[in-house]
Formats: C-alpha cells, structure tokens, sequence
C-alpha cells in the first residue's frame, strides 16, 4: 500500500517515454518535455486535494504529513506531456507559427483573459464555495476550455480529440491502479465527500477531471507560444 502511488506514478512515466520515443523530431520532444516540466508544477497543488479529496500513502509519507508528495510531481509531469503529445502523435500534426496579423484578430484579443481564467475561477471557487477542490479544477478547466475554444477556433479538433485520446488513455491506466489494489479506491478516496459514483471502480471525478485536462490543457501550449496546428502532410 506505501508504494502504490509512486509505482501508479511511474506507469504513468512508462506511457510517456514510449510517447516521446515515437516524436518524429527533435522539436516534438523538447516541446513535450517543455509542456511536461511546466505541468509538473501543478503537483504543487496537492495540499489542495489532501485529505479532502484523497489521503494516499506516499514517499516518507510526506501526503499524509504535510500535503506534498513526490509522487504528485512525477504524476504531472508525464500527464502535461501525454495530454500535449497524443493528438499529433496519432494524427500526424505538427506546429507552425501564427502570421502576425493572425495575432490581432478580433477574438485574439482575449488571449490574456482565458490565460488568467482558469487560475482565477479556481481560486474564486476554492475561497467562496464549499465545493470538493476536485470539482474547483474540472469546472474551471472546462471553462477555461471553452474560453480558449471561442479564442482559438483552429483548436477546437485539437481539444475535442484530446479529450476522447486522454480519457480513454487514462481510464486503461486508471485499471492498472484497480489491478494492483482492487479497494485501493474505497480505501484512499474520499468518497463521501464525493459523488460516490463508480464506473469500473474508478471514481466518476477521475474521468471527469481526466476529459477537463485533456480538453483544456492540450490547447494551453498553442495558445502561449502562438502556434498553430498543421498536418505533417502540409509541411
């Protein structure tokens, strides 16, 4: 039971080299390991999470003592760069850079709104509801998605795509969890604070929150670089 959320975590790293290893260039990875590092900073949050949402057995058992774990790093470190790779990946696509007068366009020019709207939604809703902090993140993300969506119209295949690719990715990792420790779920999530919904014993907000990342998060690295995406056919 100690260890595993750090062997769940490094499955998770597994699926993400055999990702990276496939990228066609050298370009694509250091994108991916960009987005990757960049993600992995939302570990951080899961002080946030702990014990309202789950309270797992972790390295030093640091979760339980102070809120943070190592685990929670490497879980989004390798998450950010699945969620950005799948679609061109499986789609042959690649970036290109936005022209200048693509830039000012008249729904580019709230490109900065949806940038500051997911953080800012959730700390709206972690400060003035008393919602479970899971339900915090996936209604902002959605939100910030649709945000980005009305912004970045050429997007829009991208995090529809993504959202299905990353679902159906995590709920097959979500079953290597179940596999290991078939009540690790009943054990380790808050379920009463929760829907208490299972879907193949996988907690509904995990497939919830798992269609947000990859809806919003897979726009998020077009939207700051001003990139767009094109078939590797067109290149």
């Amino acid at each position: 039971m100690q260890y595993i959320w750090l062997i769940w975590s490094l499955i998770l790293v597994i699926i993400w080299s055999v990702i990276y290893l496939f990228q066609r260039s050298k370009v694509e990875r250091r994108e991916m390991l960009i987005v990757s590092a960049w993600t992995s900073l939302l570990g951080l949050t899961e002080p946030l999470f702990v014990p309202e949402y789950w309270s797992p057995p972790s390295l030093f058992d640091l979760a339980l003592q102070t809120g943070f774990d190592i685990e929670s790093l490497i879980f989004a470190f390798a998450a950010g760069g699945i969620v950005f790779s799948l679609y061109q990946l499986f789609l042959h696509k690649k970036h290109a850079h936005m022209s200048e007068m693509s830039h000012n366009a008249s729904r580019h020019r709230f490109h900065y709104v949806v940038m500051l709207s997911v953080p800012v939604l959730i700390i709206g809703m972690l400060v003035g509801t008393n919602l479970n902090p899971i339900y915090d993140f996936i209604i902002a993300g959605l939100v910030g998605g649709l945000l980005s969506w009305y912004c970045r119209p050429d997007l829009e295949k991208k995090m529809v795509v993504s959202a299905g690719l990353f679902l159906g990715l995590y709920y097959v990792y979500f079953l290597t969890l179940i596999a290991m420790s078939p009540d690790y779920v009943e054990r380790i999530w808050n379920l009463k604070a929760l829907s208490g919904i299972l879907i193949t014993g996988i907690p509904l907000e995990e497939l919830l929150f798992a269609i947000m990342l990859g809806f919003y998060w897979s726009s998020v690295y077009e939207h700051l670089t001003w990139q767009k995406i094109k078939s590797t056919k067109q290149i």
